[in-house]
């Protein structure tokens, strides 16, 4: 089971790299107009144009906090159990962290619907998201087998 875990974490590792550095969708605005952001690219870009708040909370959703999972079930599963208070916390951070990772999915929704109903631009996804999408879905996995 721990061989399948570490699987599971390095895929999600690897797919949330991809997934954060990769464009996520193509914007096609008009006919002749067209951007691929990345989620990095939209946090930088909420960064620079006035929304630094906003900019702070998509980024703390989306890359802080699935990474931290990862983290979490990384040190749970190479650490010895020698020591039940820090295996315990570490268990804790994971449960504290899963409860608010699933929020990038929301807000990658959120892009998406925003453009689609807009009418001022069609969304199309790119392989940003599906790298993304499999990094919440192999963490999730991983998560639920090490508890």
């Amino acid at each position: 089971m721990r061989i399948l875990i570490a699987l599971l974490i390095a895929v999600s590792a690897f797919s949330l790299a991809l997934g954060v550095t990769q464009p996520l969708l193509r914007f096609e605005h008009l006919i002749f107009f067209t951007r691929t952001p990345s989620l990095i690219e939209m946090v930088g870009q909420l960064w620079t144009t006035g929304d630094p708040l906003l900019g702070a909370v998509v980024a703390l959703f989306s890359v802080v906090f699935p990474a931290g999972k990862i983290l979490a079930v990384q040190a749970i599963l190479a650490g010895n159990e020698s020591n039940p208070a820090l295996h315990a916390r570490m268990h804790h951070l994971l449960g504290i962290v899963s409860k608010w990772s699933m929020m990038d999915v929301l807000v990658v929704a959120l892009v998406i619907v925003a453009a689609k109903t807009s009418g001022l631009a069609d969304a199309f996804t790119q392989p940003g998201l599906w790298f993304y999408a499999t990094s919440v879905a192999t963490a999730a996995i991983a998560t639920a087998l090490i508890r």
